[in-house]
């Protein structure tokens, strides 16, 4: 069905779409809502899908809460959700730390309490959660204590993010053998109006180029944010539409993983780019057009109720 890149999706299209797929992940923030507020008709399309028997994900880059919190924002919002169709950076990058890494001591934390929380939730403790005031002159800050006990250095969104922060992080990454791991490389953490401000790939690269070294992400669109998924869920990708805001994330994550691709046109990305991607001859580039785009995930509405078919 992805053999006419970036078409606009609309008509009985929806309906060939919705019946390739047996599973709909999506996006949170400029896909199901903006800020605090379901974008309009949202909550009746998850409700739909799950009542054609599609299986819906919540897949986010926000490392700022738990699945228990997520789970309790989509309710607060109307949104048929349970805690475990939630996958949050937070939660992936434990699992990751414990399944694919084996880690089993502690982690120096550039992060939120809730990434703290999930670290905690698969035995994995973590130090360095809140403010780190800068205090002594530049010899004492490089020699500043350290936990022996750390084996990993994980930067997620970090509101105290400080000078001394930063180099903590860079003295544990001197350690050759300490991982080093990032939730996600968004720059901009888009708001209503126009608004925006830095993102988690900000405080990500100010480590990496302190510590001369690259780190693992584990957000979108690395492939292992899908695979958290579908492992626990025996997702197969060819049966799997990933609906995004974001092409170099969103769509990327899809097209890398071998998904089907939706981009809505109510968050970060729009068409305009898309077209601009497809066009061009650069492989990178092209990885980031989707299959289809709409205005808003609203206009699968009529698809699902039934209404772009009168014999239904």
């Amino acid at each position: 069905m992805s053999g006419s890149q970036c078409a606009r999706l609309g008509g009985p299209l929806v309906r060939q779409l919705l019946d390739s797929v047996d599973s709909v992940l999506f996006d949170c923030d400029g896909v199901i809502w903006r800020g605090d507020q379901a974008i309009p008709g949202a909550a009746r399309v998850i409700s739909l899908l799950k009542q054609r028997g599609k299986k819906v994900f919540f897949v986010t880059n926000n490392s700022t809460k738990t699945r228990k919190m997520y789970a309790d924002k989509l309710s607060s919002l109307g949104f048929d959700a349970a805690e475990d169709e939630v996958f949050g950076t937070a939660f992936c990058c434990a699992a990751y730390l414990r399944s694919e890494c084996g880690l089993r001591g502690k982690v120096y934390l550039v992060g939120s309490d809730a990434m703290r929380q999930e670290l905690e939730a698969v035995g994995i403790q973590a130090v360095g959660v809140g403010p780190d005031p800068v205090s002594g002159k530049q010899l004492d800050w490089a020699s500043v204590p350290l936990d022996p006990e750390v084996q990993a250095v994980v930067v997620g969104f970090d509101e105290h993010f400080s000078y001394m922060k930063l180099n903590r992080a860079m003295q544990y990454l001197t350690q050759k053998d300490c991982l080093f791991v990032g939730t996600n490389r968004d720059t901009r953490l888009p708001l209503e109006g126009g608004k925006a401000v830095p993102g988690t790939g900000c405080l990500l690269q100010a480590v990496e180029t302190a510590a001369q070294r690259q780190a693992q992400t584990v957000g979108k669109p690395s492939r292992f944010m899908f695979e958290c998924v579908a492992q626990r869920f025996g997702l197969r990708p060819e049966r799997c539409l990933m609906v995004g805001d974001r092409l170099d994330t969103d769509i990327l994550l899809g097209s890398a993983c071998g998904l089907k691709t939706l981009l809505t046109l109510t968050g970060v990305s729009t068409a305009a780019e898309a077209a601009a991607h497809r066009d061009s001859s650069s492989a990178e580039r092209r990885a980031m057009v989707p299959d289809y785009y709409v205005e808003s995930i609203a206009d699968l509405l009529p698809a699902l109720q039934g209404e772009d078919d009168p014999s239904l």
